[in-house]
């Protein structure tokens, strides 16, 4: 997708950082920029992300040093039911918070609670999953990348390594991008993908179903994690079953880049979750003090980009820092 400057400019940002203080890491801050003040608006973050989930914590990072770049207040909030994701967005909706950002892993849940704040006239963006749904629902913009072509990219790497049968593992049900994940690799690894249903909240027994199937299924020669504490989890099994599976993962976390270093991950699909939290507080202040729009009705796209053993020492450092 072709990038707007003010988007190329934003991106640039992000190459000088400061300091910001976040949840258990420490977040780097963009430079001040001379955008639009929102005059303290209060924008309220709401995904569904589990509370201490290391892809989250990027997210909340970047929100975080965005609002601290721009003096404006900003929560976040996560819960991975949408009963209970909708519930965060009808409390913002009542507090009247200046915008809202929000992850949409399941969209039918959510409609009716982001049908409420863009009829309250709050503006809302999306973020990370949901982008065929955004526009249709009212929000501004949708910020993210194409979870179709990113498994179609980490399909292409795979063949590439020899893998003819994947296991590709499935870690929340219901979350329409992680299946377009899978969807994705199956279109371009020219062999088998099987698909198999686990649970994020419980990685002892991710291990124990992956290293069963290896055990099982001997011709299962990939595997390909959507979540980074799952690819942790899917090394082990790997090891456990004696296996000589390849293993790829979607987004990062120290641990998986210290795998990437050491050889026993291929690569990791990064959606540069960082600018999923620091470009919707952008986008959100420029829209509030100079009805600014991003994107012109297309998403704008964080990624896919490609972590490998050739580049990952330099990620390394990075993700130290809570912004990788």
């Amino acid at each position: 997708m072709r990038r707007t400057p003010i988007v190329l400019a934003l991106l640039g940002a992000l190459a000088l950082t400061g300091c910001s203080s976040s949840g258990g890491q420490s977040a780097q801050s963009p430079p001040a920029a001379s955008a639009p003040a929102a005059g303290g608006a209060g924008f309220a973050v709401i995904t569904h992300g589990a509370p201490g989930d290391s892809f989250w914590d990027v997210v909340k990072n970047g929100a975080e040093a965005a609002g601290e770049q721009y003096g404006v207040t900003v929560t976040y909030q996560g819960d991975g039911d949408p009963a209970k994701q909708s519930q965060l967005i009808d409390q913002a909706v009542s507090q009247k918070v200046d915008g809202i950002v929000v992850s949409m892993a399941n969209p039918d849940a959510l409609k009716e609670a982001i049908g409420k704040a863009v009829a309250a006239k709050i503006p809302v963006v999306t973020i990370n999953s949901g982008a065929d749904s955004s526009k249709a629902f009212g929000a501004i913009t949708h910020v993210g990348q194409s979870e179709d072509v990113a498994g179609r990219g980490a399909g292409e790497q795979l063949k590439a390594a020899g893998v003819t049968k994947l296991l590709c593992v499935i870690h929340e049900a219901g979350n329409v991008g992680l299946d377009q994940r899978c969807k994705g690799a199956e279109e371009t690894l020219g062999g088998t993908v099987e698909r198999l249903q686990a649970d994020v909240s419980n990685l002892a027994d991710v291990t124990s179903k992956v290293t069963a199937k290896l055990q099982s299924d001997q011709q299962v020669n990939g595997v390909l994690a959507l979540n980074p504490a799952v690819a942790v989890a899917a090394r082990d099994a790997i090891r456990d079953a004696g296996s000589q599976a390849k293993l790829a993962t979607f987004d990062l976390s120290a641990d998986v880049v210290t795998a990437i270093q050491d050889g026993e991950i291929l690569f990791a699909v990064d959606q540069q979750q960082y600018l999923q939290g620091y470009l919707p507080i952008t986008f959100l202040n420029l829209y509030k003090g100079n009805l600014n729009t991003v994107g012109g009705g297309l998403p704008v796209n964080t990624g896919p980009g490609f972590v490998t053993k050739d580049n990952a020492a330099q990620v390394a450092r990075l993700a130290e820092a809570g912004t990788r």
